[in-house]
């Protein structure tokens, strides 16, 4: 961190002293006469998910070698014991994906029991300023809508007020305890004007919104080294010593001022935390495709997320947004070096929020994940084409970490993190390398085989096989579902019992047909990362788009020539089993331009809503910010804007 003189002592409660090797004093102490314990039960916690997810997969493996012996000519053979590798490895990672779902469920019976302190302490913690503390909340763009950050930012403004008046304070300091920061890496000049312009109003729009209103700065960085990660860091150089903590947010962010606070004061509670991450739901937007899939990660990625929480414990992870972080720990502990050698694999690290995590963690420093926290949102790419363009990006971003993987010191959770992030884009290529090689030997044969889980199989150990496979497969979602149906609050946010079923039904038809064209795209983004292509990293489109049919044509003809040329073989193979079976992956393929025109219009998108289907709790009880935002971005923007005299980057009292 860069030596600067201070112009406010930082409570010396707020950062930990740190041994040589850079872990934190309180932590260590704390920890001294508990540590077998702890690590005991965190151990046992972790191998509570890891030894099941195994031994399933091993008796998965093992009852397809019994079921469906290789036959005795070599080229048959060879072509079985691929096939059997291949399904024993991606029914291994299905187990695991299964696992994780059974865990956050039984976890979540348990209630406090399977919580941590500070998730525990974050149910009760008051949403008030103590005085003790001051925040950025940071908003990291490049070459954004500035009318639409700038308008999440007045929401997230009017709630800190409100909030902070709420609690009864009246003074002129009120909403001093949180600055807002907006940083620009943008680079094209004509953005970068239209963001000056909505500073200029909302720069002046703050001096007649009335009292509590945070202060809100503005600055554009001249030179883009690093990335947003690079962003966040100057940032940290430059103003990091005026601030205890930093709230990372993204473009499309939304944060409640009662969450913000609440947050703050966990870390003031908490001298050994360096991060907490929140868990920030996609909200917002209309089209049919980002309907549903707002539906879907509402409804299954709670019982993931509290699996997650509880295994992993003070070892967390970082998502890049949406967090809070001890601003001392992230700048002498969390900056990134370049990877060696050249991209894709090497260079600026892409997805660096779960290095920086790491690197906490490697520190000493405890990162925590709080998943009901609440009061958290983002926005997600509105239809197909942009949420493959952004896989694409991911994806070369996790492969890079395999570079990642080996440093010195890293924590064991820590590079599990990485290692699922590899896997999970990884065990795409091998998805199509199995149905390919079980499409060819069940042509050969006659019989579907391991290509049809064993559903047309004999025996025991084909009956047993179906069984256990079909199970995995269909585990998270049905216990995602009962978790819902068990409670009558849960049921009534996502709409009632009727509406629920009608979306969970209609979401499951329309991944069938997602599901292929993802898998597609994303393992040839995979394959061509290692043959050297680099992705480029612009600004993500997070407007309800529509997209045309010749884009959607353009993009995806990849999937409709695989798509053609699968059907074509069937076709000559003949055998009406093997074709009706693979049926659904050569229609998805045949039609992924439909679906990408068709589920990115908005129109659609409303009617479900309006008919009750892919209902959220931010439909039926919406909170105050959404609706502010919401009813923001319907209002056009002013003819003409006011003027602000003065720098862009208001200087704050303590600076003047």
């Amino acid at each position: 961190m860069r030596s600067m003189p201070a112009t406010r002592p930082i409570p010396s409660t707020k950062v930990p002293a740190s041994h040589a090797d850079g872990r934190p004093v309180e932590r260590c102490a704390a920890e001294t006469w508990q540590c077998a314990g702890r690590i005991g039960s965190l151990g046992g916690r972790r191998l509570a998910l890891a030894v099941p997810s195994l031994a399933t997969g091993a008796a998965i493996a093992w009852l397809a070698a019994v079921a469906y012996p290789a036959p005795a000519d070599p080229t048959g053979a060879w072509l079985a014991r691929t096939v059997l590798v291949l399904f024993a490895v991606v029914m291994t990672w299905q187990s695991f994906v299964a696992w994780q779902y059974l865990y956050g469920l039984i976890a979540a019976g348990l209630g406090a029991r399977a919580k941590s302190a500070l998730e525990r302490r974050s149910e009760t913690v008051p949403a008030q300023a103590s005085g003790l503390s001051r925040t950025a909340a940071v908003v990291a763009i490049h070459a954004e809508d500035p009318v639409a950050v700038f308008a999440a930012l007045r929401v997230m403004a009017r709630s800190l007020a409100r909030d902070a008046a709420r609690d009864g304070a009246r003074d002129e300091s009120l909403g001093g305890d949180i600055d807002l920061f907006v940083l620009s890496d943008t680079r094209d000049g004509a953005i970068a004007a239209v963001e000056e312009h909505e500073f200029a109003r909302i720069q002046a729009w703050r001096e007649t919104a009335g009292p509590g209103i945070p202060r809100i700065r503005y600055r554009r960085r001249t030179e883009n080294i690093g990335r947003k990660a690079g962003n966040i860091a100057e940032f940290t150089r430059t103003y990091g010593d005026q601030y205890d903590f930093m709230i990372v947010l993204d473009a499309d962010s939304l944060m409640t001022g009662a969450t913000m606070r609440r947050l703050a004061r966990l870390m003031e509670e908490s001298p050994a935390t360096g991060l907490i991450q929140t868990v920030s739901y996609a909200a917002g937007r209309d089209t049919l495709f980002a309907r549903i899939q707002q539906f879907a990660v509402r409804l299954y990625a709670p019982l993931a997320l509290r699996c997650l929480e509880t295994w992993q414990g003070p070892d967390g992870s970082y998502w890049g947004h949406n967090a809070i972080l001890r601003v001392a720990a992230f700048a002498d502990h969390a900056q990134l070096p370049v990877l060696p050698g050249r991209a894709p694999l090497g260079g600026e690290i892409l997805c660096h929020d779960i290095v920086e995590g790491g690197m906490l963690a490697r520190a000493g420093w405890e990162v925590r994940l709080l998943p009901e926290m609440g009061g958290t949102w983002e926005e997600m790419p509105t239809n197909l084409v942009d949420l493959l363009g952004r896989e694409r990006r991911w994806c070369q971003g996790n492969m890079q970490h395999l570079r990642v993987l080996p440093w010195p010191g890293l924590r064991a959770a820590s590079r599990w993190h990485l290692a699922v992030g590899i896997v999970s884009y990884g065990v795409l290529p091998l998805w199509i390398a199995y149905l390919v090689a079980g499409a060819w030997l069940a042509a050969r044969t006659g019989e579907l085989g391991l290509l049809g889980y064993g559903l047309t199989g004999t025996g025991a150990a084909a009956h047993g096989l179906a069984a256990l496979t079909l199970t995995v497969l269909a585990l998270p979602k049905l216990l995602s579902l009962g978790h819902v149906l068990a409670s009558k609050a849960r049921r009534d946010a996502f709409g009632g019992t009727r509406s629920l079923l009608a979306s969970a039904a209609l979401e499951q038809g329309i991944w069938v047909l997602l599901w292929p064209v993802m898998t597609l795209f994303t393992a040839g983004a995979v394959i061509s990362t290692f043959f050297g292509r680099v992705v480029r990293w612009d600004a993500q489109a997070r407007d309800d788009r529509k997209v045309s049919w010749a884009e959607a044509c353009r993009l995806q003809a990849d999937a409709l020539v695989v798509g053609a040329l699968a059907g074509l073989a069937l076709a000559l193979v003949g055998d009406p089993w093997l074709a009706l079976w693979l049926s659904p992956v050569v229609i998805a393929l045949l039609t992924s331009p439909a679906q990408s025109v068709l589920t990115s219009r908005a129109d659609l998108g409303r009617a479900a809503r309006a008919r009750g289907l892919f209902l959220t709790v931010d439909d039926t009880a919406q909170a105050p910010e959404l609706a502010d935002l919401a009813g923001s971005r319907a209002l056009p923007p002013p003819k003409r804007a006011p003027v602000l005299r003065g720098p862009l980057w208001v200087p704050a009292a303590d600076e003047a």
